[in-house]
Formats: structure tokens, sequence, C-alpha cells
């Protein structure tokens, strides 16, 4: 479908991008032509991601790491800073850090929301907010595309704190979309449905009768591979989808249709049960 090239003369950057949806998008970029960046809180990960990346870009394309905490708006301000500086230029942005765990929002307590929230949503602001100045301020035309997810309008169980900073990237896309559109910059999203990570799979999915029971929902009947996102990334951050902007693109095998993502936990399961398992779930200290 894309040449080579399709992204030459882009440096694009990719937040979360050590691992997961995040380093498969960034594969992407760099081998149909784009250099890339990818950030994230550890610095060793995404030295062993970049040897990913170099294995197959195109020739000439550059590979950076940064590691930083989306988070904090002045070292994500210095980020942008200095990706620039070594680029030349930077044209994209593809907001991908995220957290999210289960649990009954009877039980969040207010730290678990908020560092969700902060990640999500505070860590998205601060990166689209200096990117976007930069290219206002450069007088320069680029793409920012944000990762949300299928229950942004309708909610979900169990995931209360990333479904409202998810909602919030959703509204802050389609808000910029339209102001930030006299400026030439175009931004979408892109709501991922079963995309299995080692990650985000082993919290939110953890075991096979719940990843069974999952599949039942999704109308295609099988989990996403990474290249049809990453695929899809690419179109959305390329020319080629020059005159979309405000967009959220489904890509889900039909999950959404059943209703919320994690919604099958009230159907399925027994509410003590499930709270020991979500309590078992939770990192240890």
């Amino acid at each position: 479908m894309f040449t080579p090239d399709t992204l030459k003369g882009k440096s694009i950057l990719v937040t979360g991008g050590g691992s997961g949806l995040g380093l498969s998008m960034a594969k992407h970029f760099a081998a149909h032509g784009a250099n890339v960046a990818i950030c994230g809180r550890t610095e060793d990960k995404l030295r062993e991601a970049a040897k990913e990346i170099e294995a197959g870009k195109q020739p000439g394309v550059k590979v950076l790491t940064h590691a930083v905490d989306v988070r904090d708006f002045d070292a994500v301000g210095v980020m942008i800073k200095r990706l620039v500086e070594e680029f030349g230029s930077l044209e994209g942005l593809v907001n991908n850090a995220a957290g999210n765990f289960l649990s009954p929002s009877e039980d969040i307590t207010p730290n678990g929301f908020k560092s969700v929230v902060d990640i999500v949503l505070h860590g998205t602001f601060n990166c689209t907010q200096h990117f976007g100045n930069y290219l206002i301020n450069s007088e320069r035309q680029g793409s920012v595309l944000s990762i949300v997810t299928t229950y942004t309008e309708t909610g979900s169980a169990f995931v209360l704190p990333s479904a409202c900073a998810k909602a919030g990237v959703y509204a802050m896309t389609t808000t910029l979309a339209y102001e930030w559109g006299t400026y030439g910059i175009r931004l979408n999203s892109i709501a991922p449905g079963p995309f299995p990570t080692e990650g985000a799979w082993s919290r939110l999915l953890p075991t096979k009768e719940i990843q069974e029971k999952y599949l039942k929902k999704v109308a295609l009947g099988r989990v996403g591979k990474h290249e049809e996102l990453a695929n899809l990334a690419v179109f959305l951050m390329s020319d080629l989808a020059g005159y979309i902007t405000g967009e959220c693109v489904t890509i889900d095998g039909g999950e959404r249709l059943a209703g919320g993502e994690f919604n099958l936990f009230v159907t399925e399961f027994d509410r003590k049960p499930l709270k020991q398992m979500f309590q078992a779930m939770k990192p240890k200290k």
C-alpha cells in the first residue's frame, strides 16, 4: 500500500515508544522513510527499542531516544527543542504514552485516579502544547496523532480513570483540529480494540478465561495485528491524509459494537471474586 518514501522528509516523535504499539508504529514510520524519536521513562528500554527500529529503517533515516516523564511540562519542552535541533525540524507527534488498571470504581483511590489522568491527559497536553507552539512559531505545518480508546464516548466499567482521561484527549483533538487548522496543523486520533501487548494485555486481560470471553465480543473473532494499526498510523501521518483532521478512526474488529470494552466483567463474573482478582493484580509496593 505504501512506498519506502511515503514519510520521507518527516521527523516524528512517538511517546511511550519503547514497547508495544508505540514501538510498532515507530518501526513502521522508520521503514517508510521518516526520522523517528521515541521517548519514555526508562533509558535502557529505549535503547533496546531503538535497535529494533534501526534494523528495519530506510537508509539515511535517523533514530533518536529521549528519556522523559511526559507529566513534566518543562522537561517535555527541553525534549522538543533537542529533537528539533538534531533532526532539523519536527513534523509529527504521536501521543501514545498511557497508563491503565482494572478496579471497581468505588475502590479507586485519589492517587490512583490522578496517576492515570496525569499521564494520559496532562502528558498529552504537555507534548501537544510544546509541539504545537513549535509549529506555530516556526510557521511550519505538522500532524498530531493521539491514541485513545473504543470506550472514549461510551465509557467502560472498571477503567474509570482511563475513560475520563481518554475522553479528554479526544476532546482536545477535536478542539485543536478546528482551532489550529488555520496554521495547517492536523490532529486526529486512533481508537484501538484488542491489540495484545506484553504490558497492557497482561494487566487488563490476565487469564485465558477472560481473554476467551472477551474475544466473543469481537465481531471478527480475533485480536488485531500490530502492523494493522501501524499501517493506519502511517496513513494518517502521511500526506495521503492531508485533508483529514479532527477524526477518530476506530480499529477494533467490531469490538465496540458489543458495548464498553470491559463491561463483560459486570455480566460474566460475580463482583466479590472479581474484586479479589483485581486486588491480586495490583503491583506490590
